[in-house]
């Protein structure tokens, strides 16, 4: 495998086929996003609400929902070999619009980034000490920027060596804790909290990886075949919703609280802090990579400015473990939140134009002939904005159902009476400038 030009990771360009990894290398990755301390909270959230087959219930329901919404981002993603915010200027959103989409996922991520930076400092605080909080914020936070600023052939190797030691270390706890427990009367208890519905339960299943879905081309991009995207999608998903789910449901029924975190890392000293290290690296790494491709679009098409991915990567690394060091990304908890309805809408709106009404479709089949790039794209697509704002509005308000299941079904549905009403039409033209393929920022900026 190649150096991805220096690091770069082809962040304005085609993934070319022969940089292209196994399918099992980034099923491995994409199971890892999923197999975090988040993903026990959101199994145990269930378990402290639900009895454990209605549970099991929502976790299959929203594993269904996660795994058809990530295919078709998927696929996209894989025969482009685009990242998402540079493919979302033919598949509905212009050159203008891409840009307002890649600014939104870096936000988003880097907002995640930080929050996670400071869960792990705070448990690395209580278990090892020595250093301030503060202090394991940024210790942290830049040991995982200099993961990423290598790209996505060291974030593989990282999640080969994390995956299984988390899985390993937070097993050891786990097991302790439930071989005092027969698993016969956990199979037949009541919840001890407030009763979920199984329309609650399988929201929050869905709704806690939606954005997942939604970037997925920055991963899928480097797989080889529309069938690796499957494979990995199911395999990563599936195994990652009922593996990591099911068990902090047990725990919940166990300890009757929703509190596992604490059983999760409860092993002290050494272990712990290892739990707590293997579990936030293997999906802290792909908050920071899909928040510099971002904005490595968003500064290409907002202001021409061609930066190199690495050393945006850098500069938002440090930023970001900064604020999380300084506490400030504590308050952008309640806007994170909204971001989980406003992103289901852009996958809805990809989906449709890339599979149905096909508008660019056919200038990024001619393109990808040659591994380039359509000469030029549409700067603004004025429907697919009124729509996006419209869904968002319906995933927020509208009470009945799962809200980012309906944000997505309504931009797709809207899109396509669009369409067939004659509305979606780009609003001026801008040209596809072409990627030099050596960087012009060094590496090592």
């Amino acid at each position: 495998m190649g150096s991805t030009t220096e690091h770069d990771d082809y962040a304005l360009s085609r993934v070319p086929q022969d940089e292209r990894y196994h399918w099992f290398s980034i099923a491995v990755q994409r199971f890892g996003m999923l197999s975090s301390l988040a993903s026990f909270l959101i199994g145990a959230t269930l378990g402290f609400g639900m009895s454990f087959w209605n549970a099991v219930l929502a976790i299959t329901l929203g594993a269904v929902i996660l795994e058809i919404l990530t295919i078709f981002t998927g696929i996209a993603g894989q025969r482009e070999g685009l990242s998402t915010s540079v493919l979302a200027r033919w598949t509905g959103f212009g050159r203008a619009g891409s840009s307002v989409i890649g600014l939104a996922i870096s936000v988003s991520a880097i907002g995640w980034f930080g929050i996670q930076n400071a869960v792990s400092a705070q448990g690395l605080t209580n278990l090892v000490g020595v250093l301030p909080l503060w202090a394991w914020a940024l210790v942290f936070g830049l040991a995982v920027t200099a993961i990423v600023v290598f790209g996505f052939e060291k974030m593989a190797w990282t999640a080969y060596v994390t995956v299984p030691a988390f899985l390993l270390l937070a097993g050891w706890s786990i097991v302790s804790e439930l071989s005092r427990h027969d698993f016969g009367d956990l199979l037949a208890a009541a919840p001890a909290g407030p009763q979920l519905s199984l329309i609650q339960g399988t929201s929050i299943v869905a709704g806690g990886f939606i954005v997942g879905a939604v970037i997925t081309p920055d991963m899928s991009r480097f797989n080889r075949t529309p069938g690796d995207v499957v494979k990995q999608t199911v395999v990563g998903i599936s195994i990652g919703e009922y593996v990591i789910g099911l068990i902090g449901v047990l725990l919940a029924l166990a300890l009757r609280t929703n509190d596992v975190i604490a059983i999760v890392t409860s092993t002290s000293g050494f272990l712990g802090t290892l739990v707590i290290i293997a579990a936030t690296l293997k999906i802290n790494d792909w908050n920071l990579y899909a928040a510099s491709l971002g904005i490595v679009n968003f500064l290409d098409q907002a202001f021409g400015w061609r930066v190199h991915r690495a050393a945006v990567t850098l500069i938002v690394g440090i930023a970001g473990s900064i604020a999380g060091a300084a506490g400030i990304l504590n308050s952008f908890t309640d806007f994170l939140i909204l971001l989980g309805v406003i992103f289901p809408p852009i996958a809805g709106i990809m989906v449709a134009e890339y599979f149905l009404v096909r508008t660019w479709r056919g200038e990024l089949d001619g393109s990808r002939a040659v591994d380039g790039l359509p000469a030029t794209a549409p700067t603004w697509v004025p429907t697919s904005l009124v729509i996006w704002i419209a869904a968002s509005v319906i995933g927020h308000y509208v009470t009945w159902g799962i809200p980012s299941i309906n944000s997505v079904i309504a931009a797709l549905v809207l899109y396509g009476i669009a369409a067939k009403l004659g509305l979606v039409r780009g609003l001026g033209v801008s040209r596809t400038d072409p990627v030099d393929p050596t960087p012009t920022v060094p590496a090592s900026a």
